[in-house]
């Protein structure tokens, strides 16, 4: 009887006219989505050379940075949080992929991150960064034998800032944040690319 019950609203519900199925008039429309830009290259697009990691005897970039903006960003954000990751890893045979930078407690009025941030364990805004080359942004490095791989840029706007120093290495560092982020995270937002080295 309960399960005819359920059936019975569910169809009504649907039979409603769509104007019926709105919000009530004056209520505010959800925010938008934020939006995050990696300068330099289109969404899912190829990560320009210079972006990649700088290595001697192969064809590599600068190893700068790129240039990061956002829109939309969520009220009530404290601080960002930057993730940037190689999907294609499988880092020690477990479920852990390479990362390439983490950034965290970007100040939350920050719109964006210029191109060719420093080395260091903090940068400029009093974030801390690290990467699996140390503290500083390590750009993609895929070899020019193999497939592409995945890089995305994932940002993450919090209500708090995050008391987490620098762990021994990226991987211990990131597995802090990450844990300390839970129940902060106001949105989310992910910009992907693709990047090989170039044959030589």
């Amino acid at each position: 009887m309960r399960a005819i019950a359920s059936i019975v609203v569910i169809g009504f519900w649907a039979a409603l006219p769509a104007a019926a199925q709105q919000p009530a008039a004056g209520a505010a429309p959800p925010a938008p989505a934020m939006v995050l830009t990696v300068q330099g290259f289109p969404d899912g697009g190829e990560i320009p050379v210079k972006f990649s990691q700088a290595a001697p005897g192969v064809a590599a970039g600068e190893g700068l940075s790129p240039a990061l903006s956002w829109t939309n960003v969520p009220a009530g954000t404290q601080s960002f949080v930057l993730n940037m990751r190689d999907l294609d890893v499988a880092r020690n045979k477990t479920t852990e992929d390479q990362a390439h930078w983490v950034v965290w407690n970007i100040p939350g009025t920050a719109k964006g991150m210029t191109e060719g941030q420093p080395k260091g364990a903090q940068l400029p805004d009093g974030s801390y960064q690290f990467s699996a080359t140390g503290q500083v942004y390590r750009g993609p490095g895929a070899a020019a034998t193999g497939p592409r791989h995945h890089y995305m840029f994932e940002l993450y706007a919090l209500d708090t800032k995050l008391d987490v120093q620098p762990a021994a290495d990226a991987f211990e560092s990131r597995t802090k944040v990450f844990a300390a982020m839970q129940g902060h995270v106001l949105g989310k937002a992910v910009y992907g690319g693709l990047f090989k080295r170039p044959a030589q």
